[in-house]
């Protein structure tokens, strides 16, 4: 495969769903994990579900594909 060759593996290639993430925040204040209300890198402004690193990696093994 070449560079030009649209089969190229890229992550958006790979990731077959839409998973855009929120902006990290500066500092504090911090949006709590919507599951275990730990702080979480996100800022408090963002509107949305926000999960914690430990909630966010568990989300994506629930909702992974397995062959």
């Amino acid at each position: 495969m070449t560079d030009t060759d649209p089969r190229t593996d890229t992550d958006a290639d790979y990731c077959l769903i839409e998973a855009s993430r929120p902006p990290r925040a500066d500092g504090p204040p911090y949006a709590r994990c919507v599951q275990c209300q730990e702080p979480t890198e996100y800022p408090e402004s963002y509107k949305g579900i926000t999960l914690c690193p430990v909630c966010e990696w568990r989300e994506a093994e629930r909702t992974s594909c397995s062959g």
